[in-house]
């Protein structure tokens, strides 16, 4: 380390940058395994060799060097986070069928890394939970942790009637939009009382571990702060206020914030730097707007987890967010771009 000025930092490279998020997923997944079994990386095998294939096929019909952009591992990063959001014993060609989405269409139909205006694991996920809603929520209850039972349910030889439950958001929505049983919700959510339990057994911890991961990140300078705090301060005073309003309505700050994808969506997903904002207003503004409409479609919408679509809905914002908050150009009045005032 130079022990003068210029103090500069050198640019971290795509692939160290990606390989960086690998390593942040991984206290989530250690976590995951323990209370769901080892399907999930059964799903991560899945989708990491589909999503290599599907980018060496792409790269090589559009004439482009296979090997380095194979190597930046950002198809890898993609193909983790879709393997996450699909249940860990999804059908086998649900969760390949998920990543060729991601890779050939919403990502490399409009031109690879840096071009792609929506983030392509949050549109695999959306097409899924369109197209296949009732497998997206066929999730294994807590302590089926049997690998061969799971290898049997992925692979399509098991019937999953008798493993499945449905999760913590599913339930709180069924009471939500069920008149005769709108009475229970408060029961539903008083019973979870201590941590471990509050959002469902097991999804806290997992929820624990995202967080983790992604305080690592910010730590690393691989993601600033401005999109977590204001996704997750936001998502708080949305379900606060809704909560203080009709608690036997409307589930509170901690059910929301540990529940579903929002340590994932804080910190993984809505930080990607593609498809997201990338002022730092544009990213609080982002943030916020994302939160806001994740909320409201949890509680008003049709399904139960609303980060996926949130985001779809924020990225169609971006351009407008980043053209309004651009800062000034040094030695320029007003908005970037314009020429000073004399």
């Amino acid at each position: 380390m130079p022990s003068s000025s210029p103090f500069l930092r050198q640019p971290a490279s795509v692939q160290l940058v990606m390989l960086k998020v690998l390593a942040a997923l991984l206290p989530g997944i250690a976590i995951y395994i323990n209370f769901f079994g080892w399907a999930v990386v059964v799903q991560i095998a899945i989708a990491s060799v589909t999503a290599l294939l599907a980018e060496a096929l792409m790269l090589t019909i559009r004439k482009k060097p296979v090997r380095p952009f194979l190597a930046d591992g950002s198809a890898l990063v993609t193909a983790w986070l879709v393997a996450l959001t699909v249940p860990p014993i999804a059908p086998w060609w649900l969760t390949m069928l998920a990543v060729l989405i991601a890779i050939v269409i919403a990502k490399h139909l409009y031109g690879g890394l840096g071009q792609n205006p929506f983030n392509p694991a949050m549109v695999a996920f959306c097409s899924m939970i369109v197209a296949y809603p009732q497998l997206m929520s066929q999730w294994p209850a807590v302590g089926f942790t049997d690998f061969a039972a799971q290898i049997q349910a992925i692979f399509g030889q098991r019937h999953l009637d008798a493993i499945v439950m449905a999760t913590p958001l599913d339930a709180l929505r069924t009471a939500l939009h069920t008149p005769e049983a709108r009475a229970t919700v408060s029961g539903v959510l008083g019973s979870h009382a201590t941590f471990g339990n509050i959002g469902g057994k097991g999804w806290e911890w997992i929820a624990l571990g995202y967080l983790i991961g992604g305080l690592w990140l910010i730590q690393q300078r691989v993601i600033t702060w401005h999109v977590p705090a204001a996704f997750l301060g936001t998502l708080c005073l949305a379900s606060l206020l809704a909560n203080l309003a009709n608690p036997d309505q409307y589930a509170g700050p901690v059910f929301h914030m540990l529940t579903g994808g929002a340590m994932l969506g804080a910190f993984f997903i809505a930080t990607d730097p593609v498809s997201g904002s990338t002022t730092p207003r544009g990213k609080l503004i982002f943030a916020a707007g994302l939160a806001l409409l994740t909320w409201i479609i949890r509680v008003f919408g049709a399904y139960p987890d609303g980060i996926a679509f949130a985001t779809l809905l924020m990225n169609i914002c971006v351009p407008l967010i980043d053209m309004h908050t651009q800062p000034a150009v040094f030695g320029h009045k007003g908005k970037a771009g314009k020429e000073p005032q004399r």
